[in-house]
C-alpha cells in the first residue's frame, strides 16, 4: 500500500464509523423507509470509492460531504429505473435543493433526529424482537455480521437471514420513517436502547481487532443517549438509567489499558485517571432514573457500576451490594451471562468456592458452551485460590474459543502465571 493510501484507509475506517449511520439515515429520510438496503449498499459503495480515488485526488476539503454526494448520486442512478420512483422524483430534488431536513407538518411528537427515527423504524414492534436489535446495529451503528453474532452469541448466518426477513417485513408491510405518539415509543423504546447498549459495548470491549477500546464508538453510544434525552418523547428514567451505565463505564476508559495495550482488570487500575467529572454526571443520570416507577436492567446495571465507581480500592468494594443487585437483576433478566457475573460477584462476596459452585452450574447452558467468559471467569477463582493446575487447564480451554486478541492475550499472561507458580 502506498503512503496515501495507509494514511486514507484509517481516515474512511474513522468516518465509516462516525459518519455511515448518519448518512444511512439521511437517504432513507429521502428516498424512504423501503430502500434501508440500497442505502446502506450506496453509503458502502462511496466509501469503497474513496479508497479508490482519495490516493490519487487527495483528500476532498469536506469528506463526509463528498461521500454523502456520491452516495445519494449513486442512490439516484439506480432509483431512476423504478417507475414509482420517477413518479416521487421532482418533489426528492426540491427538497435537496431546498437542503430541507424535517418535513414540513411533522407532528410535534415526532423525533428530529434522522439517525434516531431510522433506529425506531428498524425497532417496529411488527418486527421480532432480535431482528429489529439486529436490523439497527446494521443500519444504524454500522455494525458487521460478526459483530452482532458476537453481541448475540449466535451464529452469522443466523444474524443474515434475520437481517433480510426485517428489511423485507420493513418494505412489504410499508412501514414508514420515524414514529407517532407515545404507544410508539413505549413499543419501540426498549429495542432502541438495547441496540445503543450493544453499540456502546462493543466500543468498551470491541470484540475484533487489537484494541480493547474502540472510543469512537463509546462516543456514537453516548450521543445517541443524549439525542434520546433531548427529545422530551424519550427523555425518560429507563434512558437516564443507560445514559448512567454509559457513563460510569465510560469513565474508566483511560485506565482500562496500560500504556503497551494491554489489557487492566478493575483491581489493577490506577483510579486517579478515572473521569471523576464523568463520574459526578453519572450519578446525576441515575438520581434521575429513579424517579420513575420501573426498575430496568439498565437501573440495575448502572447500580452495579455505581458500586465500582464510590470506593477508592478495590478492597472496599461492596461486594455483598453488587450481589444484590445481581439478584434482583437475575430476577427481570433470567439470562445466562447475567448468571455468569452473577457467580463471580458471589465468591468475591461469599467465598471463592460458593462462585466456583455457580460457574459449574452453568456449564450446561447451551448459550454458554463457546463463551470464553465461562471458563475464564473458573480459571481465575481457581488461580486465586491457589488451584493452579486446575486454573491452568481452564486458562486452556478458554484459549481454544474465540476471543479478542487483547483478551487473548490477558488468557496467555494468566496461562504463563499459573504454570509458573503451579
Amino acid at each position: 500500500m502506498t503512503e496515501a493510501g495507509e494514511t486514507i484507509r484509517p481516515l474512511v475506517d474513522r468516518l465509516f464509523r462516525r459518519s455511515s449511520g448518519r448518512m444511512v439515515a439521511s437517504l432513507v429520510r429521502v428516498f424512504g423507509s423501503e430502500h434501508i438496503e440500497l442505502a446502506e449498499d450506496v453509503v458502502q459503495e462511496s466509501l469503497l470509492r474513496a479508497l479508490r480515488i482519495w490516493p490519487f485526488r487527495g483528500i476532498p476539503a469536506e469528506p463526509e460531504a463528498w461521500l454523502m454526494r456520491v452516495a445519494r448520486n449513486r442512490a439516484l442512478d439506480l432509483l431512476r429505473r423504478d417507475q414509482a420512483f420517477r413518479e416521487r422524483e421532482a418533489a426528492i430534488a426540491a427538497a435537496r435543493s431546498l437542503g430541507v431536513d424535517d418535513e414540513p407538518g411533522r407532528p410535534p411528537d415526532e423525533l428530529t433526529d434522522d439517525q434516531l427515527r431510522l433506529m425506531f423504524t428498524c425497532c417496529h414492534p411488527s418486527l421480532a424482537a432480535t431482528a429489529r436489535v439486529a436490523l439497527t446495529l446494521k443500519t444504524v451503528c454500522g455494525f458487521g455480521l460478526s459483530e452482532i453474532a458476537r453481541a448475540f452469541l449466535v451464529a452469522e448466518d443466523a444474524i443474515a437471514q434475520r437481517l433480510v426477513r426485517a428489511r423485507r417485513d420493513i418494505r412489504d408491510r410499508g412501514i414508514p420513517l420515524g414514529l407517532g405518539g407515545a404507544e410508539d415509543v413505549a413499543a419501540r423504546l426498549p429495542s432502541v436502547l438495547e441496540a445503543v447498549y450493544l453499540l456502546f459495548n462493543e466500543g468498551y470491549a470491541a470484540h475484533e481487532g487489537d484494541a480493547l477500546l474502540r472510543r469512537d464508538l463509546i462516543e456514537e453510544a453516548l450521543r445517541l443517549g443524549a439525542l434520546l434525552l433531548r427529545e422530551e418523547s424519550t427523555r425518560l428514567p429507563e434512558v437516564h438509567a443507560l445514559m448512567a451505565l454509559m457513563l460510569f463505564q465510560a469513565s474508566r476508559s483511560a485506565a482500562r489499558v496500560d500504556p503497551a495495550g494491554e489489557i487492566l482488570l478493575l483491581e489493577e487500575q490506577d483510579r486517579r485517571s478515572w473521569d471523576r467529572r464523568m463520574i459526578g454526571r453519572a450519578f446525576h443520570e441515575l438520581e434521575l432514573a429513579m424517579r420513575g416507577d420501573e426498575l430496568t436492567r439498565f437501573h440495575l446495571e448502572a447500580g452495579i457500576a455505581s458500586c465500582h465507581a464510590l470506593p477508592r480500592t478495590w478492597q472496599d468494594t461492596d461486594w455483598r451490594r453488587v450481589l444484590d443487585y445481581y439478584d434482583l437483576l437475575l430476577e427481570i433478566r433470567p439470562d445466562p451471562v447475567v448468571a455468569l457475573n452473577r457467580a463471580v460477584a458471589l465468591a468475591l462476596a461469599e467465598g471463592l468456592e460458593r462462585g466456583l459452585e455457580a460457574l459449574d452450574g452453568l456449564a450446561r447452558e447451551p448459550i454458554l458452551r463457546s463463551y470464553y467468559l465461562l471458563p475464564a471467569a473458573r480459571a481465575e477463582l481457581l488461580r486465586r485460590a491457589g488451584r493452579f493446575a486446575a486454573a491452568a487447564a481452564a486458562f486452556r480451554q478458554a484459549l481454544a474459543l474465540r476471543a479478542s486478541e487483547p483478551e487473548r492475550r490477558l488468557l496467555e499472561r494468566r496461562l504463563a502465571d499459573c504454570e509458573r507458580d503451579r
